[in-house]
């Protein structure tokens, strides 16, 4: 932090970023010299044939020229350790440093094209010394090749537009000329991650949906980070940062309150069985995910229950619709739910942009009429989950601010058409009139199954949804207050998605921004720290989190606030809370859907072990609880389905179990 300014342009990288880049190079330049020199003192008295002359001159000259490349990446790593991220006025010497590192790469290139030009004549000299000598030019040009990718990755498209303005002060534009600059910046990054996104995404076809998805993405991205002046690094560093602190503050907190009354009995019995309900319907979210999902969960019995089914074409006798291995689907969903081919009334893989694999089927248990939305499996998916803009809904309720998640909420507009125009759900209670509806899904599944759930409530007054995993940026305030009384929604530890909206990430970047101002430890350190931090654990008080008063003589310039990290042309650069994300149009907060069944694991079963035994405690929990994005080793784990199928047939065998124990025994419940 800030990015580096070489030759005019901003690129993506900092100068105390080239600690552990330069110590590789260094080790490797080391060896290859110590190699050179070997090779040169051990067989110097075999040069004496033709060209020999050549070529002893070439290693001389290499071995000067890599001496000076060693010194030249040793200034460099010295200087890259110094200072802060918020302090590099130490590290001010880094641009020339590096310009005298990369005019060195000229020589390298004409010497490298030297030593090809002499081997490739056909020197006649000891195998060995030929050996050697094309064993160094061969490693000139790999190295050679990695910088010319390097400088490719840390390109910034934008860098020429940044760069005149990103070391002037606050007051360098006044409010017109700072407007008119980030507006502009943001169109152009905007086009810059457009192109990337359409790069990315090349095969899934262009259709008006997808363009939408594409410029709704783009500009999610490019208003995200067009305040900022971090690069990945400083990110990777706040995470790490964000994780002790948060775990030092989570170990300093008074032990959890237990409520001095017994649960109610109501409230016992409403949960047992809305959790009974939970892990029998959440079969149904992970069959919609269809033979992937079923191969990942058995991945030595999987292949061989469902390979016969892969081999069989039932098209004619089911409605398969979309996608591919449609027979392999069926047979998953058919060991995943244990339901007969009968049971089952449509089936579609059919997947685009808005558009989501879902599957109707009678579940006779439960005397239910299920449907079950895929949840996030495509780059077509990804794109649905990005279009984050707020859409108003038409929906015939009493409902003042009707409004949500504008990809999902396409989604589940797409499926209501399927389920209602072609007459799907007709079907299905031609055939079971006395059933209720139930609809679910997982992540972006649930998101949509809320939504699909909230559309049929005028005409299905009985419906209940089960939401495993939902996005929090779901639902306007008055939406998810209505959902209460039908929609249950599942969170499962440090799930990120359930904690996950654009509010909520403006807000972890604001927190970003504060814990790495905050910190006097070099990046490098940080890191190391963080690494060590989520594959060991210790003692997180141990680690750099805040600026001890006492530290702040060690810096060389005083530390910079947390201004320093935002652009100056931004309109968050003051001290408020104010954002481009912040607008109350287009990003507005939005909530998850229903009342929240949240499970907790308790004790612990490894930083990574996702696969041991591991208990967990069951609570009703308010939406406020998943209002900040928690970073952690399982804050992506919590959220996989497979996961989750654990962790609620767990605790609903535990709770089973503690029936029979004394009073308040199984009291291992939570009320909120």
């Amino acid at each position: 932090m800030p990015g580096m300014v070489l030759f005019g342009r901003r690129w993506a990288f900092a100068s105390d970023d080239l600690v552990f880049p330069g110590l590789f190079e260094l080790f490797l330049r080391v060896l290859w010299w110590i190699g050179i020199l070997a090779l040169y003192l051990m067989h110097r008295g075999k040069l004496d044939c033709a060209g020999g002359v050549l070529l002893s001159s070439y290693l001389i000259v290499l071995m000067v020229l890599l001496a000076v490349v060693i010194c030249t990446v040793s200034a460099i790593v010295h200087v890259s350790m110094k200072g802060t991220i918020c302090n590099p006025g130490p590290r001010k010497s880094m641009s020339k440093l590096l310009y005298i590192r990369l005019a060195l790469f000229l020589p390298e290139m004409v010497w490298a094209s030297l030593g090809a030009a002499w081997i490739a004549s056909g020197v006649q000299c000891d195998k060995t010394v030929v050996n050697g000598i094309i064993a160094t030019v061969i490693v000139s040009w790999i190295i050679i090749a990695s910088t010319v990718v390097t400088i490719f990755i840390v390109f910034d498209p934008l860098g020429g537009k940044i760069a005149p303005h990103s070391s002037a002060g606050p007051n360098h534009l006044d409010g017109h000329e700072s407007s008119q600059l980030l507006n502009g910046l943001k169109t152009a990054a905007a086009s810059v991650w457009e192109a990337r996104i359409k790069f990315l995404c090349c095969c899934i076809g262009k259709d008006d949906h997808t363009r939408v998805a594409f410029s709704s993405t783009a500009e999610l991205f490019s208003t995200y980070f067009s305040d900022t002046d971090l690069v990945p690094s400083d990110i990777a560093a706040g995470l790490a940062l964000l994780h002790q602190q948060q775990d030092n503050i989570r170990n300093n907190q008074e032990p959890h309150e237990v409520i001095s009354h017994s649960p109610e009995p109501s409230q016992e019995a409403d949960l047992d069985a809305e959790l009974e309900n939970c892990r029998h319907y959440m079969h149904f979210a992970a069959a919609a995910y269809g033979w992937p999902l079923y191969i990942y969960r058995n991945q030595f019995t999987g292949l061989w229950k469902i390979g016969g089914d892969c081999c069989r074409n039932r098209t004619t006798e089911y409605d398969l619709v979309g996608g591919d291995r449609l027979s392999c689907h069926f047979g998953s969903i058919l060991q995943t739910t244990g339901l007969q081919y009968r049971d089952f009334i449509h089936i579609s893989f059919h997947d685009k942009v808005y558009e989501l694999p879902f599957l109707v089927a009678l579940d006779h248990r439960k005397e239910a009429i299920v449907v079950a939305v895929r949840g996030t499996m495509s780059l077509q998916d990804i794109l649905t989950d990005l279009s984050a803009e707020n859409e108003t809904l038409n929906l015939e309720c009493e409902v003042q601010d009707c409004s949500a998640h504008k990809g999902i909420s396409q989604a589940a507009r797409y499926v209501y058409r399927r389920l209602v125009n072609d007459g799907i759900l007709s079907q299905a209670f031609s055939i079971a009139p006395e059933y209720r509806l139930v609809i679910v899904g997982h992540s972006l599944g649930a998101g949509a199954a809320a939504l699909l759930a909230i559309m049929l409530r005028q005409s299905h007054p009985q419906v209940r949804c089960y939401a495993f995993s939902p996005p929090r940026g779901l639902l306007s305030k008055s939406l998810y207050e209505y959902s209460k009384s039908f929609i249950v929604s599942v969170v499962l530890g440090d799930d990120v998605i359930p904690r996950l909206s654009v509010t909520n990430l403006e807000d972890l970047k604001r927190r970003l921004l504060r814990v790495i101002a905050h910190c006097n430890k070099p990046k490098y350190k940080i890191l190391l720290h963080g690494c060590w931090y989520e594959l060991f654990g210790g003692d997180p008080d141990n680690l750099p989190t805040e600026l001890d008063g006492g530290d702040r003589g060690d810096l060389t310039q005083p530390l910079l606030a947390e201004q320093s990290l935002l652009t100056h042309w931004s309109p968050a650069y003051s001290c408020s809370s104010d954002s481009p994300l912040e607008s109350p149009t287009k990003y507005p907060p939005l909530y998850p859907p229903g009342r929240i069944i949240h499970l907790e694991e308790e004790g612990t079963s490894g930083r990574f072990c996702c696969c041991s035994a591991a208990h967990y405690r069951a609570k009703w929990s308010h939406e406020s609880e998943f209002s900040r994005i928690l970073i952690g080793p399982k804050m992506l784990t919590d959220h996989m389905p497979d996961i989750l199928m654990r962790a609620l047939d767990s605790v609903v065998s535990d709770r089973a179990a503690c029936i029979s124990c004394p009073a308040g025994g199984g009291a291992n419940v939570d009320v909120v």
